[in-house]
This record gives C-alpha cells, sequence and structure tokens, in this order.
C-alpha cells in the first residue's frame, strides 16, 4: 500500500517509517495518524520480514506535533472551535490512542530517530522509542499549553517515568525547548551525534536488532511496560513466564550453542 503523508521502506528486516509531510514540518493530521496505523499493521506482518522498527521524520523537523490547519476530519479547526459541544479528545480516543497503543505492544524493537523538532505529540511518538537517537541540533517541546490545551499521546503517563515528575512538570507548565544535549543528560533520549551521522547510526543500530533474538526483544520490552504497575513479586512472576515462552525458541537454542562453542549466534527470529 502507498501513503501520502509517509514512506515505509523494508528491506534485510529493517522497516524504515518515516514522517512525511515536510512542508508542515511533518505535523500530524488525522490522515497522517490513519496511515501510520496501517503502517504499523503492516511492519507486524510476518510476511514483511521486519524485525525492528525505526520513525523518523522527512526535512528539517522529526514532527511538529499535531496540523492545527488539518481539514481532513471535514472542517477547519477554527470551525470546530465555534462548536458549543466541541470535545477535542475524541480525536484522541478515535485515531492517536490505536496507534499508541500499538507502538506499546510492537512485537519487535521500536528506534527513534529525532530529526530537528520534537513537538507536541510529536514528542510523544519521539519518546515511544525503545532507542531514542537525536540530531545534536534537534530539540524536544511539549508545546500543549502554549494553545492552552494539556499534554497528550502517553506524554504524562512516559515523562514522569523517564525523568522525574518535577521536569517532567516544568517542561509541560513553561513549554520551553529542550535540546537533545540536556534530554541526553536527563535520561530523555539515548544517543546524540552529529546532524549528518543521525540516519547511520539509526541504521547501525537497527541492523543490529534485526539481527538478534526477536521474540526475545519483545517479551523483554513487554516486561519493561509491565514494570511500572507491577509489584516485585508480580515482577519476578512475569518474568519467569517470559522465560519459559524464550527458553523454548529457536533462537534460544540457538543463542546458547553458539556461546557453548565460542561462536557467533545466528539468529533467525524464531
Amino acid at each position: 500500500m502507498s501513503f501520502e503523508k509517509l514512506k515505509l521502506d523494508i528491506a534485510d528486516g529493517i522497516a524504515v517509517l518515516t514522517l512525511n509531510d515536510p512542508k508542515a514540518l511533518n505535523a500530524v493530521s488525522v490522515q497522517m495518524i490513519a496511515e501510520l496505523n496501517t503502517a504499523i499493521e503492516q511492519v507486524e506482518d510476518p510476511a514483511s520480514g521486519a524485525r525492528v522498527l525505526v520513525i523518523t521524520g522527512e526535512g528539517r523537523g522529526f514532527s511538529a506535533g499535531a496540523n492545527l490547519s488539518d481539514t481532513s476530519n471535514s472542517d477547519s479547526a477554527s470551525e470546530r472551535l465555534k462548536r458549543d459541544d466541541r470535545d477535542m479528545g475524541l480525536v484522541l480516543e478515535k485515531h492517536y490512542h490505536p496507534f499508541f497503543l500499538k507502538l506499546r505492544d510492537l512485537r519487535m524493537p521500536l528506534v527513534t530517530a529525532v530529526n530537528g523538532v520534537a513537538a507536541g505529540v510529536g514528542m510523544s511518538i519521539a519518546i515511544s522509542g525503545d532507542i531514542v537517537l537525536a540530531a545534536r541540533s534537534s530539540y524536544f517541546l511539549q508545546a500543549f499549553t502554549r494553545i492552552g490545551l494539556v499534554p497528550d499521546g502517553g506524554s504524562t503517563y512516559m515523562l514522569p517515568r523517564l525523568i522525574g515528575t518535577r521536569r517532567a512538570m516544568e517542561l509541560s507548565l513553561l513549554a520551553e525547548k529542550l535540546p537533545a544535549e540536556t534530554a541526553l543528560e536527563w535520561g530523555l533520549i539515548t544517543r546524540v551525534m552529529k546532524d549528518d551521522e543521525l540516519m547511520a547510526e539509526a541504521n547501525t543500530v537497527a541492523a543490529k536488532l534485526a539481527a538478534g533474538p526477536t521474540q526475545a526483544y519483545r517479551m523483554a520490552r513487554a516486561l519493561y511496560w509491565q514494570t511500572w504497575d507491577n509489584s516485585y513479586e508480580d515482577q519476578l512472576h512475569a518474568e519467569r513466564m517470559a522465560q519459559r515462552e524464550a527458553g523454548n525458541s529457536k533462537d534460544a537454542v540457538e543463542g546458547v550453542l553458539a556461546f557453548l562453542e565460542k561462536r557467533t549466534a545466528n539468529f533467525k527470529g524464531e
């Protein structure tokens, strides 16, 4: 399937999903989020051969947030604001939330490569990565309060857990730019590199993950998501059950044999 607001390329086990509306700094419209939902389903189809997903942005920015000029939802934002019965959260529930849940439940590692601005819901997408790479010139912005709205895209869940409540509150209330280097210092992102080296680094990381034990990665992702809500005893049990499943995978057999035979493992993602 072809997309208008995205590019999806899959090769050698690596799926690269590019937000592709550079004239709008890849601001997320209803059309784009619908295409994102479809693209994730394609990536997760075993027939795609994908074993890792990379998300980045085309042009000068990762994503400037929600597209306030979006008319794909039958009328303009200014027209919707005139309604007494307006529900600004409805589009989140219908379109955005299914996408973010798909990212959470992704059956493979997720790498985000952040170029330029990652603002509003674009920042929410960016920090959803298991590994978040950022160009040195990039920055993050909780822009919501600038237009009288509240943070969304799961950011009020993710940010306190990643950087602490105080810093999360400051970012959201003051709506000031957070440079990539500071984001790295705070633990919000994984690595910072020169702008022209961003995608090369993303491809290197993705290639390593694509050659790894995909089922173990899937279960590790699930365990880390569970840990925020589990007791210690619950998490120990979750690890025990996941280890049973992982131990029965073909990759576990290959991994242990390779270790014993002192050779590099040849994982198949099975």
